[in-house]
């Protein structure tokens, strides 16, 4: 059976959660290749070291340069800030590498369309990370959609509410800063429900948006040195710098398809943790979803009886269900990290049949597209066209 051999860059919370995904894909996935977790990542060897033992990897790089001159490595997987998404990619993509990417794809759009541009140009497969798409009521939204059970798509609201930096307090981590981050919640946030209404709705049309940063300055962040493992107990100085991203961005949108569409991603939600919630609306029916019951999905049938109509609740762990087969028998549920599980399992499915993953960077350049083009309207105070 042929080996594919991964080259991970970065090591803290998505380098965490693509390790337990190749470490335990072959547990569930009957995969026609073998996934070879064999270098680790990252700048800070201290780190470095605690990560390659605890996430089960062979050996570990410094230099992500000399990581992609390797001969025994098949495939690069990118889990950096966004600002360093580009250059990796391209270097990788003209060393033949499958290359598999965190989202959003680029810091900037100009740079999402070189990467694009390099992956086609040196003809390898490529990935980018919407691992919600991977959930199985997520899969169930997508066949009640192209069976015709919602109908014509009317609307889609969505919004992803997160809290984790509502104390002035918290320190500038590089989320906080334009030049690492690209955006703020604009950008980690939208970048997830913007791919979501793209896969189940259609292409966007043109969006009108705002945005604010509450905070404007924060304490700098002191590093440690330690092995990151969230977004808590950093150690903070004195002296403070400046937030340059938004901490909340809005959006209306009207859909090529017809329908329309408003968006909300936002840091400042106190007591919601990650609350990702959209809910789509036809002219028979509609469904909800939320990231925080994330085994559930409810849906609502215009054609019922008139006495027996109302929101029904779905388990999606029936082995109908997209990839709830390969798990645990019906009504025992899955968590956050086996989207990422079910993410690499379709990767490795496609790379073996000789296709290109989905989603991959043209998805991550249509998503790109769409912040763009809010952040346009945000500057300019009006509607602008998503780019053709």
């Amino acid at each position: 059976m042929k080996e594919i051999r991964i080259g991970l860059v970065g090591y803290k919370f998505m380098g965490k959660a693509h390790s337990h995904a190749y470490r335990d894909v072959r547990i569930f996935f009957d995969l026609p290749v073998i996934p070879v977790m064999k270098v680790i990542c990252g700048r800070s060897e201290e780190p470095l070291k605690i990560a390659k033992e605890r996430f089960g990897w062979e050996e570990y790089e410094t230099d992500w340069r000399k990581l992609i001159e390797r001969d025994d490595i098949d495939m690069i997987d990118i889990a950096t800030p966004p600002n360093a998404h580009k250059e990796i990619a391209i270097e990788a993509a003209k060393a033949g590498k499958i290359v598999f990417c965190e989202k959003p794809l680029a810091a900037k759009i100009e740079d999402a369309y070189e990467m694009l541009e390099a992956v086609e140009k040196y003809g390898v497969k490529h990935a980018i990370c919407f691992n919600y798409r991977k959930l199985p009521a997520i899969g169930l939204a997508k066949k009640l959609i192209e069976e015709g059970k919602l109908g014509k798509i009317y609307h889609m609201r969505a919004v992803y509410l997160q809290d984790w930096i509502v104390d002035p307090d918290f320190p500038l981590v590089w989320r906080l800063q334009k030049e690492v981050a690209g955006s703020g919640a604009h950008g980690d946030l939208n970048a997830h429900i913007i791919d979501m209404a793209r896969y189940l709705v259609g292409e966007f049309d043109e969006v009108i948006g705002m945005s604010e940063t509450f905070i404007k300055e924060r304490p700098l962040l002191k590093e440690t040195g330690a092995l990151e493992t969230g977004l808590e107990d950093k150690e903070k100085s004195e002296e403070k710098g400046e937030v340059t991203v938004d901490d909340a961005t809005l959006f209306l949108a009207r859909f090529k398809n017809g329908a329309m569409g408003s968006f909300e991603a936002t840091r400042f939600a106190p007591g919601r943790k990650n609350y990702q919630r959209f809910e789509i609306n036809g002219s028979k029916g509609s469904i909800v979803f939320n990231l925080e019951r994330l085994n559930e999905l409810q849906y609502f049938n215009r054609e019922d009886p008139d006495y027996s109509q109302g929101f029904r609740t779905i388990i999606a762990t029936e082995p109908s269900h997209p990839y709830a087969g390969n798990w645990w028998p019906a009504g025992h549920i899955i968590g956050y990290g086996e989207a990422f599980v079910n993410m690499v399992a379709d990767i490795f499915n496609s790379i073996a049949k000789d296709e290109n993953p989905s989603p991959n960077f043209v998805d991550g350049v249509k998503c790109q597209e769409v912040l763009e083009a809010v952040d346009k309207s945000i500057q300019e105070r009006k509607w602008i066209k998503v780019k053709e």
